[in-house]
């Protein structure tokens, strides 16, 4: 059984992108196990919120050692909220353990509401850090849709 009355997916689009290329990369997966969690069967739920778990925690791992390594500010703020996403997903899995496949549906909806800002607030903070550093200015992202508008 699928979650009927599911929030609109999140679909990956270039209007998420940051301009470095390897955050992107991350985020494209991640907004693509979300939707596999979203469109979940029951049976396969657990597999799919595994997956997203592995992948959350490989992804703030991957971001929070950038932020360690570059000394980038506002490290603590992003790195505090990496870990209550990941507390949350540890227990949902708990309690999906126990058959509550209610409590991860809604875990998806909530997942699809905080990464869109957390993207464009914390990660293109750091994005925008990463890539000053590297090659000495911010980020230039072009966006189709906008290049579609004249």
């Amino acid at each position: 059984m699928r979650w009927i009355d599911s929030p609109a997916d999140i679909l990956w689009h270039d209007g998420l992108l940051l301009g470095h290329t390897p955050m992107d990369e991350e985020h494209e997966t991640f907004v693509h196990l979300m939707g596999a969690l979203m469109h979940a069967r029951d049976e396969t739920l657990a597999s799919a919120l595994d997956a997203l778990a592995a992948h959350a925690q490989q992804h703030f791992e991957t971001e929070n050692t950038w932020m360690a390594e570059t000394g980038f500010p506002a490290r603590a703020c992003h790195t505090d909220e990496h870990a209550a996403v990941l507390r949350s997903v540890q227990g949902v899995q708990q309690r999906l353990a126990q058959g509550d496949f209610a409590v991860a549906r809604r875990l998806c909806a909530e997942l699809q509401a905080w990464f869109p800002a957390h993207a464009q607030h914390l990660d293109s903070a750091l994005a925008h850090w990463l890539c000053k550093l590297r090659l000495g200015g911010k980020p230039v992202v072009l966006h189709r849709s906008l290049l579609t508008h004249s």
